[in-house]
């Protein structure tokens, strides 16, 4: 091993110790991830925009900062990859659209400015599908995201791009947007980990419909405890966001428990039959059971009643895309790609009733979950229904022989649990035995981002499943 792929692998955490105790410099530390972009990134196409020059004189000034006795940031001089979803001034933002080849936005979001103002280094934007839609990462302008543990297969998405840098060591630390899955599904796919937090932990702004609850911005990382970290930076109020959480975020990143005595954990492979599960995950999973066991947990296979969570998922997400895309999909119909077309089209044809009904059974899931997690601290699912697969496949059409009507169809493990509204990780859960990684999804009562965080680190202690690093 190099030395890059040494400072290139290791969690953020050690890096940003590293660093904080002058053992590296910030600008040395850029270097190496530079270096492994170019010489691998080619076969991955994971960093779809590279600002090298903006890196180095980021890096330069935090070094400079750092010398001068000046107060650092909890990621001071950690390299960072942003969704290409996520507006960054000055640097190219696409959407992954063709319409946004060139868009270059005059100031960031607020994500990223708040990885920024913690000290990060910004040095790219990561791979998306069109406009963020679907868990598969290709677009037209930049082409398709390879999984680094298997070339030719999918690394998952809408965050695909981020999950392979950070499988592949391009950066220690990315952040991320989940509607339906689009955090946790590629931190499955790539053996990373992707939480999508309570919506309003990770205030959003700008955002044309600030109200809704069903999309979230959160932090990516390869360990529990970097993504907590980065949680740590990117939660807290914002007074222009209405949903925004008011909680002190600093508790985030205190250290993480690797004992769950007393834990009570509901299992739940199927989610209680609603959704169709490769049987190949189920067997990498099952022996999470015990595991948890040896931490201390005690664990049921349980699970509450999802009744009414496809509708309150697809009802809203088609609201959503009607309110964001129709307009754009008249304007451009072949710019749009046809899956977001469709999507905007059912938007289209809801009614004021088709709205309320939604609502109401939103209410009634959410009742139900929360009398649920007085009897389960945490509730254990699988990420993803299904393996990476080949990346000339928009979505699987097929699950275990059962046809998958559309491409939301085969993410529903991950669209149900985001009609909750619980906080959801997704944390390494083991490898085919061709070498497939597995993701295990850790939800939480609502509000309880903590605590997943917390279950999550116990686990990828003890299993270390998230040290095993692609061969690239």
């Amino acid at each position: 091993m190099t030395a890059d792929d040494d400072l290139c692998t290791r969690p953020a955490t050690e890096l940003a110790a590293l660093v904080r105790d002058r053992e590296v410099s910030a600008r040395e530390l850029l270097e190496a991830h530079l270096r492994r972009i170019e010489r691998l990134d080619p076969q991955v196409n994971a960093v779809v925009t590279v600002d090298a020059e903006g890196a180095r004189a980021a890096a330069d000034a935090a070094d400079a900062a750092q010398a001068a006795g000046r107060p650092l940031g909890p990621l001071h001089g950690l390299p960072v990859a942003h969704k290409d979803t996520h507006a960054t001034g000055g640097m190219r933002t696409t959407w992954g659209s063709p319409l946004h080849a060139d868009t270059v936005p005059a100031a960031d979001e607020l994500v990223v400015a708040r990885l920024v103002g913690a000290g990060a280094v910004r040095v790219g934007k990561t791979n998306v599908p069109e406009f963020a839609a679907g868990s598969h990462t290709f677009n037209p302008v930049f082409g398709v995201t390879h999984n680094p543990y298997w070339h030719g297969l999918s690394a998952g998405g809408s965050s695909g791009g981020a999950a392979a840098a950070l499988a592949a060591g391009f950066v220690p630390i990315a952040d991320g947007s989940d509607m339906g899955g689009s955090l946790r599904n590629p931190a499955a796919f790539c053996n990373v980990v992707g939480l999508r937090p309570t919506p309003g932990r990770v205030p959003t702004w700008p955002a044309p419909m600030a109200w809704s609850q069903l999309s979230v911005q959160g932090p990516m990382g390869r360990t529990v405890a970097d993504v907590a970290l980065q949680l740590s930076v990117l939660a807290g109020p914002d007074p222009r966001v209405p949903i925004a959480l008011a909680d002190d975020p600093s508790g985030f990143a205190a250290p993480l428990p690797e004992r769950l005595d007393g834990l009570r954990v509901a299992w739940a492979p199927d989610l209680g039959g609603q959704v169709t599960v490769d049987p190949a995950i189920t067997a990498v999973l099952a022996p999470s059971v015990a595991v948890f066991e040896s931490l201390g947990a005690s664990v049921e296979e349980a699970c509450p009643d999802l009744t009414g969570a496809d509708e309150v998922f697809g009802t809203l997400r088609a609201w959503l895309f009607d309110a964001n895309f129709s307009e754009l999909a008249r304007r451009h119909p072949d710019q749009v790609k046809e899956s977001i077309r469709w999507n905007a089209e059912l938007g289209a044809k809801l009614t004021g009733s088709d709205l309320a009904r939604a609502e109401r059974l939103h209410t009634a899931l959410y009742e139900r979950v929360v009398a649920f997690f007085e009897r389960y601290d945490v509730l254990l699912a699988p990420t993803t229904q299904v393996l990476p697969f080949p990346v000339e496949l928009e979505y699987p059409t097929e699950i275990a022989g059962v046809h998958q009507e559309n491409y939301l169809e085969w993410m529903r493990s991950c669209t149900v649990i985001s009609a909750t509204g619980c906080p959801a990780l997704s944390v390494p859960g083991g490898f085919t035995p061709d070498g497939l990684p597995v993701g295990l999804q850790v939800i939480g009562a609502p509000r309880a981002d903590r605590r997943v965080l917390e279950v999550g680190h116990a686990f990828e202690r003890a299993t270390r499943f998230g040290e095993r690093r692609p061969a690239l």
